[in-house]
């Protein structure tokens, strides 16, 4: 064709060269600004980190749009298109679709390691007259706190910030000994665990356990949009190809993990 038609292959040919590059547009990815350790402007989180290694593996430049997602954020800003992608969403939420997931974790009780128990439920005998610290999610307590209750502890419950430089108060509070135990999403547990100056142990919850319905174990993966097939299947193929490096990070920032019919590590 090159030969015959020399004028329109010599129109074509730039068109051809400019189609993958078309094709490769900026993958917009929605960010805590202040979140560690999940994500931050400085890219210092583990989901920082991970969605890094996807845009590269996708040959997709990354765009972060920061913003804080609280109550109303789906509503307002992701269906309104303001990004493609949602870093950390649980698998089944309402509204996205969901990978599959690129770690799995739960809720962890932490203690003083100086005390040398691990609490194993929330009927363990050691939380019996210890002040119990959990986060506040929005407005409400995290979901620790439906089975505290339930077993008479309510009294014993202090909610700490869970938002921005106030995310690892509530592991701290175990460290300087103004609560007896904390129950925390496994991420924040080990990650702040592992940087106080007292040895802490963290012991996640059993994976099977859930109270009325609501598990405590999570499968956590990107969100889409629901139309957006397309990316849900590329995000999907490149976790596979990078769960080892996936892994690898999570193990850096120590986030508890289990696999299907794992016990956490």
């Amino acid at each position: 064709m090159c030969l015959r038609f020399p004028r329109l292959a010599a129109f074509l040919l730039p068109m051809l060269v400019c189609l993958p590059l078309m094709a490769a547009s900026p993958l917009r990815v929605c960010a805590d600004p202040d979140n560690l350790p999940f994500s931050n402007r400085a890219g210092a989180g583990f989901d920082d980190r991970i969605i890094a290694l996807v845009a590269k593996d996708l040959h997709r430049e990354l765009t972060f749009i920061w913003a804080r997602p609280r109550r109303g954020f789906l509503r307002e800003q992701f269906n309104k298109n303001a990004c493609d992608v949602l870093l950390g969403v649980p698998v089944g939420l309402h509204g996205v679709a969901v990978t599959a997931p690129y770690y799995t974790s739960s809720y962890a009780f932490v203690t003083p390691a100086r005390k040398g128990f691990r609490i194993a439920s929330f009927s363990d005998e050691h939380l019996s007259g210890k002040r119990i610290g959990l986060q506040i999610l929005e407005e409400d307590l995290s979901p620790p706190s439906l089975p505290l209750i339930r077993a008479g502890y309510t009294a014993q419950i202090i909610g700490f910030e869970s938002f921005g430089s106030h995310e690892g108060d509530v592991v701290k509070a175990v460290a300087d000994g103004r609560v007896g135990v904390a129950v925390v999403w496994g991420p924040v547990a080990g990650y702040f665990a592992r940087q106080s100056p007292i040895p802490l142990t963290v012991s996640p919850v059993p994976t099977a356990y859930k109270f009325a319905g609501v598990p405590f174990t999570y499968g956590i993966g990107f969100g889409v949009h629901k139309q957006d097939q397309s990316l849900l299947q590329q995000l999907n193929a490149s976790i596979r190809r990078l769960q080892p490096q996936i892994d690898r990070v999570l193990a850096e920032f120590s986030v508890p993990t289990v696999g299907a019919t794992e016990e956490p590590r």
